[in-house]
């Protein structure tokens, strides 16, 4: 029950961070599939006009607007952020509850798409373990590839001390 828990917070979180892009960008494609040729097509004349997704990004934004100040305050970010959260989770339940007892059991939890590889990819030597030579030059060249740039707050990637 606590990793289900560990997962709520986890989707939470990833909601939260989500809400303020999803409200600013919600055009066509930002969606997914829940976006609808019908539903971006206001006037339904079988074209989209960019005032008809306009339309659709003030709507959302006057939704998420819950005192109707023209302004997104940090809780009505929340709001929204848990909202996509308990959708997402709600799904995530849905589609991988194999025996439908209500809860996800570690084993029901979906397999990442490479899992292992990166490991594999980390161990240079192939000995089976990760030196902090090996983990520091794989983080700096995912890094030189565009993956996990330098965020405010953490430490800037150093090269490894060659000893």
């Amino acid at each position: 029950m606590k990793k289900a828990g560990i997962f709520a917070v986890i989707a939470a979180s990833a909601g939260l961070v989500g809400a303020g892009a999803v409200l600013a960008n919600s055009g066509p494609g930002r969606q997914g599939m829940n976006m609808t040729f019908e539903k971006l097509d206001a006037d339904g004349n079988g074209e989209i006009t960019q005032a008809e997704v306009d339309g659709l990004k003030a709507a959302r934004f006057a939704a998420a607007d819950a005192n109707g100040d023209g302004a997104l305050s940090l809780e009505e970010l929340q709001a929204q952020g848990m909202k996509k959260a308990e959708q997402r989770a709600a799904g995530m339940l849905e589609r991988h509850d194999a025996n439908g007892d209500g809860v996800l059991s570690q084993d029901e939890l979906p397999k990442p798409r490479r899992s292992g590889h990166m490991f594999e990819r980390m161990d240079a030597d192939g000995n089976g373990t990760i030196s902090k030579q090996e983990f520091e030059e794989a983080r700096n060249q995912m890094r030189s590839n565009g993956m996990g740039k330098h965020r405010p707050g953490q430490p800037e990637v150093t090269e490894p001390e060659q000893n």
